[in-house]
């Protein structure tokens, strides 16, 4: 328990940290949401400089920050300038859709890596090891964006998957059962993407720690007592090598939710990435800003999740906390 509360306590000078470098850094970046108005000639100066008094943007950056501070305690996250509206409103949404897209990404990542690694520390130096070695190989020279375009391009030429968005324009009539055939339909090319792009790293962690696994001698003394090769691997074998695998879980959701913001402005899904996009474009810094805050709330909640992980499965970290 005091090792899950240190680590919490991490992760709250973590965001700390976090919001304070975003306020900097949208400070020092030219410009702010209000110059392109300069330039209309229907709209006065002093309207912008009313707007921007409104928006206490002629404030000093540390007051600013305190007020953020504030409008985050009640709720709010601060106050779009495009949309006119708190910023938590505008993000909640979108975060559940980024969510839901990394949350099954992640899950098929690692119900497709775990067993393929296992199989390949066990044959290894055969040719389906080779072969793995290869296709991971390759598959990591490609980035998410050629996948990405590469699966909208078969589903544009063969029609068999709908493209952009995350439902049809009419699933609101839809049965339950239409709409949920519908979802998974809208999610096979962002899901396929992000998973066909993290697989390579997470079969050969799974792999490298298989494979110091069983070069051990309590797994030597197991096949000489004649236990099967699958239950010598997933019962004795994988539980040994599982304590640098949960490690890597809280890395790979922190990656996969980096690469879900890129794939989800690429395929028209409507998740965080797309409003983080139009945010920065239009200099609306406190879309921005709650944006990368929950970007970094859903990698802290990946590594919390792994640390519990952890001490339940290993009982030298639960001696050591």
């Amino acid at each position: 328990m005091r090792y899950l509360l240190r680590r919490l306590l991490h992760s709250v000078y973590l965001l700390a940290g976090v919001s304070v470098l975003c306020f900097l850094f949208t400070d020092l970046a030219p410009g702010n949401f209000f110059d392109e108005m300069k330039l209309s000639p229907q709209i006065s100066p002093n309207t912008v400089a009313a707007l921007k008094t409104q928006y206490g943007l002629n404030r000093p950056l540390p007051v600013r920050y305190l007020l953020w501070v504030k409008s985050v305690v009640r709720g709010e996250w601060g106050f779009s300038f495009a949309y006119n509206s708190p910023v938590w409103d505008l993000l909640a949404v979108r975060a559940k859709n980024t969510l839901l897209l990394t949350g099954v990404a992640t899950i098929l990542a690692w119900l497709i890596a775990v067993p393929l690694g296992v199989g390949m520390a066990y044959w290894r130096g055969s040719w389906a090891d080779h072969l793995g070695m290869g296709g991971t190989s390759l598959l990591l020279s490609l980035p998410e964006l050629v996948l990405a375009l590469g699966l909208l391009y078969f589903a544009v030429r063969t029609h068999s998957l709908p493209v952009g968005g995350m439902s049809a324009l009419n699933g609101e009539s839809y049965t339950f059962l239409s709409r949920l055939r519908d979802r998974l339909a809208h999610l096979v090319i962002p899901v396929a993407t992000l998973v066909v792009g993290s697989l390579p790293l997470l079969v050969r962690h799974v792999r490298a720690s298989m494979i110091e696994v069983l070069d051990a001698p309590f797994i030597q003394a197991v096949r000489g007592h004649g236990v099967t090769a699958a239950r010598t691997l997933f019962v004795y074998a994988l539980p040994a090598a599982a304590n640098p695998l949960i490690s890597l879980l809280g890395f790979s959701v922190g990656g996969l939710l980096g690469a879900s913001l890129l794939v989800e402005v690429i395929v028209g899904w409507p998740g965080v990435g797309p409003l983080l996009l139009e945010a920065t474009m239009a200099r609306d810094l406190y879309i921005v800003i709650g944006a990368v805050m929950i970007s970094t709330l859903f990698m802290i909640a990946g590594n919390l999740l792994a640390d519990a992980a952890l001490i339940a499965l290993d009982p030298r970290v639960r001696t050591r906390a």
